[in-house]
């Protein structure tokens, strides 16, 4: 009866083996390889998800470094041209404080000389103001011409305005102080008179 009893055993387990079989799509499934199946596109899942993630933060840094990178350029970039213009205009304060001490030289050179000894103190004057006016061109200083140029607010600084029918309309009749520019930066306008 034992045997009996054996074979009845492993025919239950042969038929319990067949009802847990599943037919799908014409196919038979085993149950147990069924949660294989499960597990596997679980965690195919998520390791796209993880890839998404990596993907997306790789563009994210690639993006900071492009940012960080113009930055850096834009950074030099003003750098570079701070510099030129410091360059350029190193001497802008120096001119800025020795123009009015030419004003002073023109207005001493105006005077009438009636005698040799200011003659010559005029001389000498005239050649020291010739040589500041030299080295003032040699770092880009020059005048501003005005009389007889059309009014530009730019250089010019209307001071008086008068009516002249010898002069166009927004014409400059009359200096009165000089203006100076430094290369293409105007350091003092000049005092203009200026027709209506």
């Amino acid at each position: 009866m034992s045997n009996e009893k054996n074979i009845a055993e492993q025919e239950e387990v042969i038929e319990e083996q067949n009802a847990a079989e599943v037919e799908v799509e014409g196919e038979t499934v085993n149950p147990d390889t069924t949660t294989e199946t499960e597990e596997a596109s679980e965690s195919g899942n998520v390791a796209e998800q993880r890839i998404a993630e990596l993907e997306a933060k790789l563009e994210e840094a690639e993006n900071k470094v492009l940012r960080a990178q113009a930055d850096f350029d834009n950074f030099r970039r003003r750098t570079r041209l701070d510099q030129e213009a410091a360059q350029k205009y190193r001497a802008q304060s120096l001119v800025s404080e020795i123009i009015p001490a030419l004003d002073n030289f023109e207005r001493a050179l105006q005077i009438e000389a009636d005698n040799d000894q200011t003659k010559s103190l005029l001389q000498g004057m005239n050649i020291v103001y010739n040589q500041l006016i030299q080295a003032l061109q040699n770092e880009g200083v020059e005048a501003i011409k005005s009389v007889g140029e059309q009014f530009d607010p730019h250089i010019h600084q209307a001071v008086m305005q008068v009516e002249d029918e010898n002069f166009e309309s927004n014409t400059v009749i009359e200096e009165l102080q000089k203006g100076y520019k430094l290369k293409d930066r105007v350091i003092r306008p000049a005092m203009v008179k200026v027709n209506q």
